[in-house]
């Protein structure tokens, strides 16, 4: 059964893009037209050792130990046309699975928070489990709650349509480094840039393979001056030693069979984990949590620096993850 909310990838029927150092202009959104979308299809071999397609064009390699792959030669699949700055944000409704579909935004700072980033914790996407690895992850819990577009980007807080069960590797190795990418060059250029999430769901999947991640700077066409913002990823949903059940979002160790992690009850049912409350300094540009006296939130932009006071389990349920100094 194809489902609009698990394909994927959109893409342009006009004249694809075909590299990001020579990009023509854009399409207003309302002019995009887009072509039948397609679920990727696995070539070869099992979920764990076989390749992804889109079209039968654009192949990804298994997971080979890097958190991500380039996509069409690393070219957005952006129609050409005119460039159109207007902000705009747009989120698929959840398909018959409860599970996420495409978000896509033009990234600016009118977009770009205000305020500090709220609890997610009361959001349960598809496959969603609170399980825990102590041995294997330092950051103890294998999912978070991944935005596809990241809170620092839009602002959006406890979004159901915008937040994906992601392991840990998925959230920091594979998504963040892009996201500070484009929030980096927005703060220091004031530019636009389009930028396009969709997580892919084989079959009934209630957990993604991954997400395909597509953006380019509208006002300068991408990486023509050398400085800008062009990009078209696949970020794997795995976590490095731990075996993922993608159809129910259970897990184990891989080293040990089918060993599963040790589940926490009281975060399945409201994620309101952990006692001792306390303030901590959170860097939304890079997701990391300090103590407030720490040498490195001296050194941080003040505009993105923002105080919180939870418990320490519930930043790293959200996808922060504590500072290698202080740590808290």
């Amino acid at each position: 059964m194809a489902v609009a909310a698990a394909i994927a990838a959109i893409f342009i029927s006009a004249v694809l893009i075909s590299g990001c150092g020579k990009l023509p202009e854009l399409d207003k959104l309302a002019d995009l037209e887009f072509i039948e979308e397609t679920e990727p299809e696995i070539l070869q071999g099992t979920p764990e050792g076989s390749i992804l397609s889109w079209n039968g064009e654009d192949v990804i390699p298994a997971y080979s130990g890097t958190p991500w792959a380039e996509v069409h030669g690393n070219s957005p699949y952006f129609s050409e046309g005119a460039r159109d700055p207007d902000v705009f944000e747009s989120y698929s409704d959840l398909d018959d699975l409860g599970r996420c579909g495409q978000a896509y935004a033009n990234i600016c700072e009118t977009l770009m928070p205000m305020e500090e980033r709220g609890q997610i914790g009361q959001v349960k996407p598809s496959g969603w489990h609170t399980v825990k690895y102590p041995e294997q992850i330092s950051d103890l819990y294998l999912y978070n709650r991944c935005h596809l577009i990241g809170f620092q980007l839009a602002g959006e807080n406890a979004n159901e349509k915008n937040l994906v069960t992601g392991t840990r590797y998925l959230n920091i190795e594979g998504m963040l480094p892009f996201e500070n990418e484009i929030a980096d060059h927005v703060h220091e250029t004031k530019h636009h840039v389009l930028y396009r999430v969709t997580p892919v769901f084989l079959d009934d999947d209630l957990v993604c393979r991954g997400v395909e991640m597509e953006a380019m700077c509208i006002e300068d066409n991408g990486k023509t001056n050398g400085s800008g913002v062009c990009f078209h990823v696949f970020a794997y949903n795995v976590q490095p030693g731990i075996g993922i059940d993608y159809a129910t979002g259970e897990s184990w160790v891989e080293d040990n069979g089918k060993e599963s992690g040790e589940t926490d009850p009281a975060g399945i049912q409201d994620d309101e984990r952990g006692t001792g409350k306390q303030e901590y300094a959170i860097n939304i540009n890079t997701g990391k949590f300090h103590l407030l006296d720490c040498a490195s939130v001296q050194k941080v932009n003040p505009e993105n620096i923002k105080f919180w006071t939870c418990a320490r389990d519930e930043l790293i349920e959200d996808g922060y993850s504590p500072c290698g100094v202080c740590k808290p």
